[in-house]
């Protein structure tokens, strides 16, 4: 297969401060000796920090640190304990406006389901095809074909984007992907990952826009080809699992 088929379809910093310290001679008073020993007792501990920037505790501490876990280390933020959703919902519950607004950010809450929650749902409505110089086609799941038995037909090297338009309902969908994977003559000839993004649920259809790709050309590239199409959360959740076929042609 030719290497032009293959891969076309779908694509703290820390900053260290010094100071130094110029002694007069003859002209030190009583205030200035004690700003010295300050300064010094300041440079011993200084030096006695690691190296690693872990943090530091003296042995007063040690029985006190063991009782509150791990203590922070520099350059790193102390994060607040884990709330559950649904203990986010129960918050501010009031406030009318505010728990609505928190119920359709979060999910909508379900006595039935496990914490109180129901998974998101992904409902991909259509599939477009977006290509310089021709019309947008949209094509409405679930997929038909075309007078040639294809979903879709391509004209060999023209500029080819894809276009997914898609509801998320019930709570938030976290890294939604894509999973492309494409056959010529039972070959594998390409598989492209692409991630669309986190989305939370609302009314109003996703679109989603993938980078455009020019399609191989020449007599090897010509012919039909079959695909699978799935939709994954981070979770592992398959929203979409989706079989199709599209042709490479000389012309449109």
């Amino acid at each position: 297969m030719s290497k032009t088929v293959a891969g076309w379809f779908g694509r703290t910093h820390s900053k260290s401060f010094s100071k130094d310290i110029n002694k007069h001679d003859g002209q030190g008073s009583e205030q200035e000796d004690d700003k010295e020993n300050k300064s010094e007792k300041s440079l011993t501990k200084c030096e006695s920090l690691p190296t690693s920037l872990s943090c530091m505790e003296s042995d007063d501490d040690e029985s006190q640190a063991d009782q509150e876990g791990p203590c922070v280390k520099f350059n790193e933020k102390e994060l607040g304990p884990l709330v559950s959703l649904k203990e986010q919902l129960e918050k501010d519950k009031e406030d009318e406006s505010l728990r609505r607004w928190k119920a359709q950010l979060l999910g909508v809450a379900s006595e039935d389901a496990p914490d109180g929650f129901v998974e998101p749902e992904v409902n991909v409505l259509s599939l477009g095809v977006i290509a310089k110089g021709r019309p947008d086609s949209e094509l409405p799941l679930p997929l038909g074909t075309n007078s040639r038995g294809y979903t879709f037909s391509l004209k060999e090297g023209s500029t080819v984007a894809l276009r997914y338009s898609f509801t998320v309902r019930n709570n938030i969908v976290s890294g939604l992907t894509c999973m492309n994977t494409v056959w010529k003559a039972g070959l594998q000839v390409d598989q492209t990952r692409d991630m669309m993004g986190t989305f939370a649920p609302q009314q109003e259809a996703y679109v989603h826009v993938t980078e455009e790709e020019v399609t191989p050309s020449g007599p090897l590239a010509r012919g039909a080809y079959t695909a699978r199409k799935r939709f994954i959360d981070d979770d592992g959740r398959v929203h979409l699992d989706l079989e199709y076929s599209f042709e490479i042609r000389k012309e449109w």
